[in-house]
């Protein structure tokens, strides 16, 4: 009768060595990836905009443009586009805040008389003084706006760093365009001809996906900005295309944008022409994005990602927390591409199943024919 084997000593170090140098490697991997968080950041952020711009430089080179054109023409565009809505938004604001900052005594001034003229506001004033140290603030801060000058440095070193990520991304991005697919291929490649074709159909997928989405949030960006603008525009609010301008780009953001925007665009018209301007303005916004949430948006983006709204609501609150505004507004695509993985990963491995021959199975055996008599000498007949 054999006795069971007792366990090697040598295996159970070499299997508690192993776990041991397995946890090592996955916390320096994990460690490694924090320290380099930002370049990985802008790594990411380039594939989704070689993503996204592959669809334009496709559109080009099929109307018969050299490919080497069409890049250049679309990253034209990309630089052109946030200047032309950098010269529209900062004069305005440059200017209103020279303004607001000459104003500041006047106001003061205008309510000192106001509350002068209310019994419970002088008794108010009376007792703490509010207007008088209003006023003081007020005729102080022009002379305080030379001492932004470290404020002013400190924005002009994030100036540098932004325009320096950005110059960097869009390089990567171009790189991407230009190879990035050719890369994936090869990657594919390496697998068995039909695992090949599963990979390269989920990249034209997850291309066309991201792609559409970024088509049909900047369509509906344009929309609600135009809209905006002809409505200032009829209010005779002053700066309607700046303002405008804002609409369409918090209108980028996913779930909260539009209402921020119009709050913000709400608090102007109080200075215009209250409370007319701003009770029609109100009226609008609101009519507009229950339109927007439920004829526009819905139009644009249902051939696009069709996410569920509840995965849009989670991959935005996720996302947001996660890196912000930025995170909010490549959720949706980044949850898009996830699903399409999912369905694809799995509509692969149903057609994978369906293709492998069912287990061969043995026939029965078959019975030999009952012998027959060997012939004999036939009876005489009777």
């Amino acid at each position: 009768m054999s006795t069971p084997q007792a366990t090697s000593p040598l295996f159970s170090t070499r299997l508690v060595l192993r776990i041991v140098l397995t946890v090592v490697a996955v916390v320096l991997s994990l460690y490694l990836i924090y320290l380099l968080r930002r370049p990985l950041t802008w790594i990411f952020i380039a594939g989704f905009l070689a993503t996204a711009l592959s669809g334009p430089v496709s559109f080009l080179v099929q109307r018969g443009m050299r490919r080497g054109l069409a890049v250049t023409l679309v990253y034209v565009g990309v630089i052109l586009i946030p200047t032309a809505i950098f010269a529209a938004l900062v004069p305005p604001i440059v200017q209103e805040g020279n303004n607001l900052a000459q104003s500041l005594p006047q106001y003061a001034r205008d309510l000192s008389a106001f509350v002068q003229e209310n019994a419970r506001l002088r008794q108010l004033e009376q007792d703490y003084d509010i207007t008088g140290k209003l006023e003081e603030q007020a005729a102080a801060l022009p002379a305080r706006l030379g001492d932004a000058a470290g404020v002013l440095s400190d924005i002009g070193v994030t100036i540098v760093n932004s325009l320096f990520a950005g110059i960097t991304i869009l390089v990567l991005s171009a790189f991407l365009i230009g190879s990035g697919r050719r890369w994936l291929d090869l990657w594919a490649d390496r697998y068995p001809p039909e695992r090949a074709r599963w990979f390269k159909t989920l990249y034209d997928r997850i291309g066309a996906a991201v792609g559409n989405y970024v088509a049909g949030a900047l369509l509906q960006a344009t929309v609600a900005g135009v809209l905006s603008w002809i409505v200032l525009e009829i209010l005779g609010v002053p700066y309607a295309l700046p303002l405008a301008v804002v609409i369409f780009l918090l209108d980028l953001v996913p779930l909260v944008g539009a209402t921020l925007g119009a709050i913000i665009v709400g608090v102007v018209t109080l200075f215009n022409d209250f409370p007319t301007d701003t009770i029609v303005w109100v009226i609008w916004s609101v009519i507009y994005q229950q339109v927007e949430n439920t004829v526009i948006q819905p139009r644009i983006q249902a051939r696009a990602v069709a996410v569920h709204p509840f995965v849009v609501l989670v991959s935005v609150l996720f996302g947001s927390t996660l890196f912000g505004v930025l995170g909010a507004l490549l959720a949706i695509p980044v949850a898009a591409a996830i699903q399409i993985s999912i369905r694809e990963y799995l509509a692969f491995r149903n057609t994978s199943a369906e293709d492998v021959p069912p287990p061969h199975v043995q026939p029965p055996p078959v019975k030999p024919p009952p012998a027959k008599d060997p012939p004999g000498d036939v009876a005489p007949a009777s």
